[in-house]
C-alpha cells in the first residue's frame, strides 16, 4: 500500500482520505502481513496512523493507488532442483506508471517499480508497454480480462494496434487468452479499469459491476452491459465458457459519500489470505446484498465491510488501494 503524499491531489481530503488508507491498512493487517510505503518524513505520522501490525517503509511515493504503481507480482517457474520440484520464483512485472497515460504528474510513483524491487531484492522485469495494475484482471490460470479504452490509448500507447497490445500483454504476464472489454475513454483518469467493471471470483466465475436497479443508463452502466455480454460469450484459457453473476451497485441516495468522481460499485474489492474486503457505502441493504454475494462465491473467507468514502470520492476503491505478494517471507 502506499501512504497519500500530495495536498496538491487532495487538498482540504488529504486527512481524510489517509484515515481511510490507514483504516484499510489495520482491517487487512489482521489477516495478513501489510507493507505501507511513505515518505521518509511522512513515516512516523504514517506508523502511528495504521498501528503496529503495518510495516511502514520509507520510500518515496506520491499517490495511494499501490494497484497502478507497484509492479505486478508474477510467479517464474525455477530450474528443476535434485527433488525432481522446481522452485518458482517471484520476479516485479514494471508496467512503466506514467500518471495514467500523463493525465497527472506523479514522478516519485513512476519509479516505485524500481525502487521496491530493489528494496526487497525482487527480481525485475520491464514491460513494453504502459500500463496499470487496474487495467487487467486474471484467473492465475491464463486468462486477462483488460479494457481496451485503457491499453488500446494514444495516452498510453500511441500507435500500437490492440493486437500488438495483447501480444505484449501475453508475453510480459505469462498470459495465453485475452478477453477484450470495451470500457470508456476520457470520463475518468483511468479511462475505465476493469477492476470496477469485472472481478474473476474464481476461474470460470466472474462478478459484474451493476448500476443501481432504476438507474438511467449511463456510459458506466453501458461498459458494464457490453462487459457482460463479452463475458457470457467468452471462453477463458482452458476452454470453459464462463459464468457471470452480477454484482448490484447502492442507491447512491442512500449512500453516506459524495463527489462527482465517486465510485461507487462493490467489484473494486480486494482477495486476502482468509478474507474479502468491501467498501461499505451506508445503503445498508445494498451493502448486504454485496457482502451475501461475495460470500455465496467465496465460502471459505471472512468478508470484511470497511468504511473508504474519501477513498471513493477520488476515483477509487480498496483494490485500486493495494497490491498483493505472492509468497510473502512472513505471509
Amino acid at each position: 500500500m502506499s501512504w497519500p503524499a500530495l495536498a496538491s491531489v487532495w487538498d482540504e481530503d488529504l486527512d481524510a482520505v489517509r484515515a481511510d488508507i490507514a483504516r484499510v491498512a489495520r482491517a487487512i493487517g489482521a489477516y495478513e502481513p501489510v507493507v505501507m510505503m511513505a515518505r521518509p518524513e511522512q513515516r512516523a505520522a504514517a506508523q502511528r496512523a495504521c498501528g503496529a501490525q503495518v510495516d511502514v517503509i520509507p520510500l518515496m511515493v506520491d499517490g495511494l493507488w499501490a494497484r497502478d504503481t507497484v509492479p505486478v507480482f508474477a510467479e517464474e517457474p525455477g530450474e528443476p532442483e535434485e527433488s525432481g520440484e522446481s522452485a518458482d520464483r517471484v520476479l516485479g512485472v514494471d508496467l512503466n506508471f506514467s500518471g495514467w497515460g500523463g493525465q497527472q504528474t506523479h514522478e516519485h510513483d513512476a519509479l516505485v517499480g524500481r525502487r521496491l524491487l530493489a528494496a526487497y531484492d525482487i527480481a525485475r522485469t520491464v514491460a513494453p508497454l504502459v500500463a496499470e495494475g487496474g487495467s487487467f484482471e486474471t484467473d492465475g490460470e491464463g486468462t486477462l480480462l483488460v479494457t481496451e479504452s485503457s491499453v488500446v490509448n494514444r495516452n498510453r500507447n500511441p500507435g500500437k494496434s490492440r493486437d500488438r497490445v495483447e501480444a505484449e500483454l501475453r508475453s510480459s504476464l505469462g498470459v495465453t487468452r485475452v478477453i477484450w472489454l470495451k470500457g470508456v475513454k476520457g470520463q475518468d483518469i483511468t479511462d475505465a479499469h476493469v477492476d470496477s467493471i469485472a472481478r474473476f471470483a474464481a476461474p470460470g466465475v466472474v462478478l459484474v459491476d451493476q448500476a443501481f436497479p432504476g438507474s438511467p443508463p449511463d456510459v458506466w452502466s453501458r461498459a458494464a452491459d457490453q462487459a457482460r455480454r463479452v463475458i457470457e460469450e467468452s471462453t477463458d484459457a482452458r476452454g470453459r465458457r464462463l459464468e457471470v453473476t452480477d454484482l448490484p451497485q447502492p442507491d447512491l441516495d442512500e449512500i453516506t459519500g459524495d463527489g462527482d468522481d465517486f465510485v461507487s460499485t462493490y467489484a473494486n474489492f480486494y482477495v486476502a489470505n482468509d478474507a474479502v474486503f468491501m467498501p461499505r457505502f451506508g445503503d445498508t441493504k445494498a451493502d448486504d446484498r454485496a457482502r451475501g454475494i461475495l460470500q455465496d462465491h467465496f465460502p471459505d473467507r471472512d468478508i470484511v465491510p470497511v468504511r473508504i468514502d474519501a477513498i471513493a470520492s477520488g476515483g477509487g476503491g480498496i483494490h485500486c488501494a493495494t497490491r498483493e505478494q505472492p509468497g510473502h517471507p512472513d505471509a
